[in-house]
């Protein structure tokens, strides 16, 4: 493994102030002085403080299941893999199993964490923990959705055919499949 990692002095912050919030989000102000002497106002936005999940299903190790769901971001349904925000008091694992329950109709007996990752780290304090959800077995929870989401099997035989779908474009997704590709080929 090579990590180039440079230890790098953080910046001090001299001022952080709640400028909006939403029903999801608040928006920060912060000032900052780099270790240089150089100072900048930086805007954020802060996510729920517990985290989030995304689940590569895996059923009977010949398939992957994704869901198809109204994206009000892009304005069209999307095909993505199971996910959602973590409760308070839950470990990775009770919500990845919760959500799948919720989302697609399954439970796991086995969940395999593959890596916590950011999204534009540089403006948003989101994190998503990706795991693999293996041994599959029916049951369901009522979930929050607004409509019966699309369950939509995908034989791990033609993986690499998602890439090319239209509506498979959550930068999320695409780098947990990467992930789940790279385990499943050991």
């Amino acid at each position: 493994m090579n990590d180039q990692t440079k230890i790098m002095q953080s910046p001090q912050i001299t001022r952080k102030q709640k400028i909006a919030k939403t029903r999801l989000f608040k928006v920060e102000e912060l000032d900052l002085v780099f270790s240089n002497g150089e100072k900048r106002t930086y805007e954020r936005l802060v996510a729920g403080t517990n985290g989030a999940v995304m689940i590569v299903p895996i059923l009977k190790r010949q398939y992957i299941l994704l869901i198809r769901e109204y994206s009000v971001g892009t304005e069209n349904y999307q095909l993505a893999f199971p996910k959602g925000l973590m409760e308070a008091g839950e470990t990775v694992a009770q919500a990845a199993n919760r959500e799948l329950k919720e989302e697609i109709g399954y439970g796991a007996k086995t969940i395999r964490p593959m890596k916590k990752m950011t999204l534009a780290p540089g403006y948003l304090t989101h994190k998503m923990n990706l795991v693999m959800a293996e041994d599959l077995y029916p049951e369901s929870l009522a979930g929050d959705e607004p409509e019966k989401l699309e369950v939509v099997k995908w034989s791990l035989d033609d993986i690499d055919a998602i890439i090319e779908q239209s509506d498979f474009t959550e930068a999320r997704s695409i780098a947990a499949l990467f992930l789940a590709k790279q385990i499943l080929n050991k």
